[in-house]
C-alpha cells in the first residue's frame, strides 16, 4: 500500500519522508547535471543571444551578466528555503508555510505548473524540428504534421525513461549535458580563433553604456529567459544525500555555470560575426532567432555544423525529461498535502517514482502541443514567450517568502540578515519589477504574434493562465477544504518533524 493513500483516507498529510521516493539516490554532480540540464543551454543562447543583440548591440554580454543578478538573488532565497524545508513541493510547500494555502497552490503549484507545460510544449516541438534536421529530413522537419507526430514520440520516450527513475535519467542527463556543453565550448572557441568582425573587449560588460532604462529591461527580460529552470534540481532534494545542503549548493554551482558559459558563448559569437544587421551580423533579424544554427557553418564548416544542430537537439531533449521528472514530484508533493488528487501521490512499487503525475505531464504536454498546432502555430508561438511573465512571479514571490518565513531570524546574525532578508528582498522587487514591465510591453497588440480586440495576445495568454488558476482555487477549495483550511499548520507541523 502506498504510505501516502492512507493519509488521504484518514485526512491526516503524510509526512515528507513517507512520500516513498528513494532517497540518496542523487549526489551533488548529478543535482547540477539536472540543474543545467533543466535550463536547455544550447538551446537558451542560441535562441535568445541574437534578439538581445538587436536591442543593445555589442552590450549583450552586459545584459546577460544583469540578467543573472536577481536570478542568483532568487537562487539564494531556494537555498535558504531548502535548508529549513526540504520538500519536494519546493515553491508550493515554501509559499503555502509564508503566505497560506491560496497563494501555495496558485503560485507555488499552478503557476509553475503551467509555466513547465507550455515550455515542455516549445521543447518537444524543437527537439523534434532539430532531430529531423540533424538526421536530414528536410521535407519531414518543414511538414507541421509530420513535427509533430515526432514530438509526440519523444516525449513518449522520455516520458518512459523518467518514469524508470533517477537511476536511468541521471547518467543520462551526463551524456546529453556534455555533449551540448562540448559542442557550444568548441563552437566557441573556434569562433574567438577565428574572430574578424569585432575585437572581444571588457566594454562590453560594461552595465552603465546602455543607452537608457527602456532597451536595458527589455533585454535583461529576455535574458531571465535563458537561466529559468535551474529550480527544478530542488525538486529530487528528498532524492538527494545530505538533502538540506546539497540542492542548495548545486543551485548557485549551476547558475555560476551557465553565467559562464553564455558569457564565453556571447563573446565568441560577437566577436566573430558582429552585430550589424545584415549577413551574419548577430543584428540581422533573420538569423536572430537561431544563432549557432546561423554561424555554425562558416565556423566550423558544414560537417561539424551538424554537431551543434545535434547539441541543440539534444538540449532541447535533455531539458524537457528533466521538466517531467520535476513536474511529477511538485505534484507529488501538492497530492501528499492533501492539495491535488491521491493519485498523483502514488509511487511505482519498483521504480519509486510518481509514476502517475510523469505519465500524466507527458500525455498533457502532448495533447497541449497538438492542440495549440491545430489552432495555429502562432498560438504556440505566444504561449511560449508569456512564460517569461509566470517565470518573473512566482521567483519573485519565492524570493518574498523566503524574507517573511525567516523575518524573525534576521537579527540573529549579519549572515542571517544578509542570506535570508537583503539578498532575497533585493531578488524579489528586481522579480516582481520584471513582472510589471513584462506585462506592460505584452499589453501592446504588436506583442507576439496575435492580438484580440487591441490588446497582445501573449499578454491575454500570461495574465489569463493566472486568472484561470484564480478561478481553479475556487475549485480545488471545495474539492480539498482541508488543505486550504489546514495547509499551512499542516506545512508546519511537517517542518518541525523534519528538523
Amino acid at each position: 500500500m502506498n504510505p501516502t493513500d492512507a493519509g488521504h483516507r484518514t485526512g491526516t498529510p503524510p509526512s515528507a519522508t513517507g512520500k516513498g521516493l528513494r532517497p540518496g539516490s542523487v549526489g551533488l554532480a548529478a543535482a547540477v547535471a539536472l540543474g543545467l540540464s533543466s535550463v536547455a543551454p544550447a538551446y537558451s543562447i542560441a535562441v535568445t543571444l541574437g534578439l538581445v543583440t538587436l536591442v543593445v548591440g555589442h552590450l549583450a554580454p552586459a545584459a546577460l551578466l544583469l540578467g543573472f543578478v536577481p536570478i542568483l538573488l532568487t537562487a539564494f532565497a531556494f537555498r535558504e528555503l531548502n535548508r529549513q524545508m526540504p520538500d519536494c513541493g519546493t515553491t508550493f510547500v515554501w509559499t503555502t508555510r509564508a503566505f497560506g494555502p491560496v497563494t501555495g497552490w496558485l503560485t507555488g503549484g499552478w503557476v509553475v505548473q503551467v509555466a513547465t507545460l507550455i515550455a515542455m510544449t516549445a521543447l518537444s516541438q524543437v527537439g523534434a524540428t532539430y532531430l529531423l534536421q540533424v538526421l536530414g529530413l528536410h521535407t519531414l522537419e518543414q511538414n507541421t504534421a509530420a513535427v509533430t507526430a515526432t514530438a509526440v514520440l519523444l516525449l513518449a520516450a522520455l516520458t518512459a525513461v523518467a518514469r524508470r527513475g533517477l537511476q536511468i535519467a541521471a547518467p543520462l542527463q551526463y551524456v546529453l549535458l556534455g555533449l551540448q556543453l562540448t559542442a557550444l565550448f568548441g563552437f566557441g572557441a573556434a569562433a574567438l580563433l577565428r574572430h574578424h568582425a569585432a575585437t572581444p573587449s571588457p566594454a562590453w560588460l560594461n552595465p552603465l553604456a546602455f543607452g537608457g532604462f527602456g532597451p536595458c529591461a527589455q533585454a535583461v527580460l529576455l535574458c531571465l529567459f535563458i537561466y529559468w529552470g535551474w529550480d527544478a534540481l530542488i525538486t529530487v532534494n528528498e532524492e538527494t544525500s545530505d538533502s538540506d545542503r546539497v540542492p542548495g549548493r548545486a543551485v548557485l554551482i549551476s547558475t555560476f555555470v551557465l553565467l559562464g558559459t553564455y558569457l564565453f558563448t556571447a563573446f565568441a559569437a560577437i566577436g566573430f560575426a558582429g552585430t550589424a544587421g545584415t549577413g551574419l551580423g548577430l543584428g540581422n533579424p533573420a538569423g536572430a532567432t537561431d544563432v549557432l544554427a546561423t554561424l555554425a557553418p562558416a565556423v566550423l564548416g558544414t560537417a561539424l555544423a551538424k554537431a551543434v544542430q545535434l547539441a541543440i537537439c539534444l538540449s532541447a531533449l535533455s531539458a524537457l525529461l528533466t521538466s517531467l521528472i520535476s513536474s511529477s514530484r511538485a505534484t507529488l508533493s501538492m497530492a501528499s498535502h492533501g492539495a491535488l488528487p491521491p493519485a498523483f501521490a502514488r509511487i511505482h512499487p519498483r521504480h519509486r517514482t510518481p509514476a502517475f503525475g510523469t505519465v500524466f505531464f507527458g500525455a498533457t504536454t502532448a495533447v497541449l502541443l497538438v492542440l495549440l498546432q491545430l489552432l495555429s502555430p502562432r498560438f504556440l508561438g505566444d504561449a511560449i514567450l508569456s512564460v517569461g511573465l509566470l517565470i518573473a512571479g512566482y521567483y519573485g514571490t519565492t524570493a518574498l517568502a523566503c524574507v517573511w518565513h525567516f523575518r524573525t531570524q534576521l537579527r540573529d546574525s549579519p549572515r542571517d540578515l544578509l542570506m535570508k532578508g537583503v539578498l532575497p528582498l533585493l531578488g524579489a522587487i528586481m522579480m516582481l519589477a520584471a513582472f510589471a514591465r513584462s506585462a506592460h510591453d505584452m499589453y501592446a497588440p504588436a506583442y507576439g504574434s496575435t492580438s484580440f480586440h487591441g490588446v497582445g495576445g501573449v499578454f491575454l495568454l500570461g495574465i489569463g493562465s493566472i486568472a484561470l488558476g484564480a478561478a481553479a482555487v475556487l475549485t480545488a477549495r471545495a474539492r480539498f477544504p482541508r488543505f486550504f483550511r489546514e495547509g499551512r499548520s499542516a506545512v508546519a507541523q511537517l517542518t518541525i518533524t523534519e528538523d
